[in-house]
């Protein structure tokens, strides 16, 4: 006799909870991105955008999805002869192409953000974190592509643990931390890590402001932010 592993109660309604906010935050993002609402940013913060490198393929996605609603109408109403599965399918294909529409708008409205609280690091709605200035040794520029195509990534570079927030398979810019440090996240808290990778889409400018803003705090506190740039 096996047993079955079946997900456990509280399991399953984080997941729920977290499918919820997902669907909440799509919509809310949608919203807020159609009335142009401006960024609500602290003064002296500067928004840094990560959606250039994904925007043609998700131009293509929400492209395809408004084709495919009047092509699979036309099939189904012809084809199955149950009324109600037209208005499902048509249903189900306006959904997809707004939670698409949805998606892209989170993006747009969450950049990046750097002010006088430290490196506001973002993925859409789902994700926020900041590294405040005191812990910040160095940010610099430096190109990587990922194996993974996942959004959030840890793994041990040499005696290093490194998070990586990627967007299209790849970062742009490397935070080196001070002290390892655990960041919340929406699957929960990661272990300690000694380095933040993030993409952007203009590198050089996030240095230049990373360190515009913090050269008051390390000429104080011993340390440094410097850009350092690499290709890889």
């Amino acid at each position: 006799m096996s047993d079955a592993k079946t997900p456990a109660p509280g399991r399953t309604a984080a997941l729920l909870r977290r499918a919820v906010t997902t669907e909440g935050a799509m919509w809310r993002s949608m919203y807020l991105w159609a009335r142009r609402a401006p960024l609500p940013l602290a003064p002296g913060d500067e928004p840094f955008g990560y959606v250039g490198v994904v925007k043609p393929i998700l131009g293509v996605f929400i492209g395809l999805s408004a084709v495919e609603i009047p092509i699979f109408d036309v099939i189904v109403s012809n084809v199955v002869p149950w009324q109600p599965a037209r208005w499902i399918v048509l249903v189900l294909g306006v959904w997809g192409l707004l939670w698409m529409i949805g998606f892209f708008a989170s993006l747009r409205i969450h950049p990046h953000v750097i002010g006088d609280a430290g490196i506001r690091v973002r993925m859409g709605a789902g994700l926020d974190v900041t590294v405040p200035w005191d812990n910040v040794d160095t940010v610099g520029k430096s190109y990587r592509s990922m194996p993974s195509s996942r959004s959030v990534q840890v793994e041990q570079a040499g005696d290093r643990s490194v998070l990586h927030i990627v967007v299209g398979s790849q970062t742009s810019v490397d935070v080196r931390l001070r002290r390892p440090t655990t960041f919340v996240l929406p699957k929960g808290r990661t272990e300690p890590v000694d380095e933040v990778r993030l993409y952007a889409d203009d590198p050089d400018d996030f240095v230049r402001k990373a360190r515009s803003v913090s050269a008051p705090r390390t000429a104080a506190t011993p340390g440094r932010v410097g850009a350092s740039h690499t290709n890889r």
